[in-house]
């Protein structure tokens, strides 16, 4: 009976499986690995040469939404002098972009860096077969992995958005409103999600994949069709469904054809991530479909508090979540699935 109970705690099996509760041993056995893998993951991230490859990358573009704040910012004052504080990381100079762009383009480097061998490298080098070879969970392995990239991009997302903060204050000498800074707060919390979401399809094709280079190549591929290709394939189908090239297609075809174009483009974690920082830090901007002359008609010209932006994006929010967490049950069944054998 002990021998039998031993076998049952190392599969991860028990009889209450049938009622879909663990065990107290087993949940503890299960806590205390996923623990242990995630202590193990957060070393060897802090620990290897790729993080200094991701130090180098963050600590560039932070150094450079500083440049490009500082020099922009008059123009930037000039033509409105509300909500300074965000215009840190929302202005850039004539040759360097702001913050905000440079996050939503580079961002995603973070995440497929760290996590596009996370499973193959493991697989091919053999010490993924002695890793199960011990008494954990089979998920514990891809769920710390997870987190522990999940960690390694909040903490790169906040350090820098304070540094972000901490120089443009030592250099125009304003405070922040607490408004200012909640929508800083929310504007890195949609950062996080975003480059989480990179992550988790990183994992994905280092699940599908057997080799790293493969899955290192269809992610970067992935990434380059939503930044770069989504928006030209959506304008080519809405043009081919609500044409625009005559005057009398234009007239009765503009609005449709714009929908179109943005719906498509709403299927690009970019485009999403994007329109709902734009929004969040710029105070002004009053929607983010369509606006009809006769929805104008008796509007205020004002800007939007930080919970009127916020029911404007959330859906965006949600929308970057079930990506991410759909991308990471993909991989979660893929791996569990799998079968591992010894080199």
């Amino acid at each position: 009976m002990e021998a039998q109970k031993t076998v049952s705690v190392l599969s991860g099996k028990s009889n209450s499986s049938e009622t879909g509760t663990l065990p107290k041993e087993n949940r503890k056995l299960h806590y205390h690995s996923m623990a242990a893998l995630y202590r193990k993951e957060m070393t060897d991230h802090i620990t290897s040469k790729r993080f200094l490859i991701i130090l180098l990358l963050v600590t560039a573009t932070t150094i450079a939404g500083i440049y490009g704040a500082v020099n922009g910012m008059a123009d930037a004052i000039a033509n409105d002098s509300n909500f300074i504080f965000l215009k840190l990381y929302t202005t850039g100079s004539n040759s360097v972009p702001s913050y905000l762009s440079f996050m939503a383009l580079i961002g995603p480097f973070v995440g497929l860096i760290l996590g596009f061998d996370a499973i193959n490298s493991e697989r091919n080098n053999g010490t993924l077969n002695r890793l199960l070879s011990q008494p954990i969970y089979r998920d514990s392995v891809i769920i710390g992995k997870f987190l522990a990239g999940v960690s390694l991009i909040s903490i790169m997302v906040f350090s820098t958005g304070i540094l972000i903060g901490t120089a443009g204050f030592l250099s125009i000498g304003i405070l922040p409103s607490a408004e200012e800074l909640f929508r800083v707060l929310v504007y890195l919390i949609y950062t996080i999600v975003y480059i989480s979401f990179w992550l988790a399809m990183a994992m994905l094709f280092s699940v599908v994949c057997r080799h790293s280079a493969t899955s290192a190549l269809a992610a970067i591929a992935l990434w380059i069709f939503f930044a770069i290709f989504m928006s030209l394939l959506a304008g080519i189908i809405a043009n081919l469904a609500y044409p625009v090239d005559t005057q009398y297609n234009a007239l009765y075809n503009s609005l449709s054809n714009y929908n179109c174009n943005l719906y498509l483009n709403r299927i690009s974690p970019y485009y999403l991530y994007s329109e709902a920082v734009s929004t969040i830090m710029n105070p002004s901007v009053r929607a983010v479909n369509a606006v009809t002359m006769s929805q104008l008609v008796g509007a205020l010209s004002s800007y939007l508090s930080l919970g009127q932006s916020l029911l404007l994006v959330w859906p965006h929010l949600l929308g970057l979540i079930a990506l991410t967490l759909g991308a990471f049950t993909i991989s979660y069944v893929k791996f569990m699935r799998q079968e591992i054998r010894g080199n």
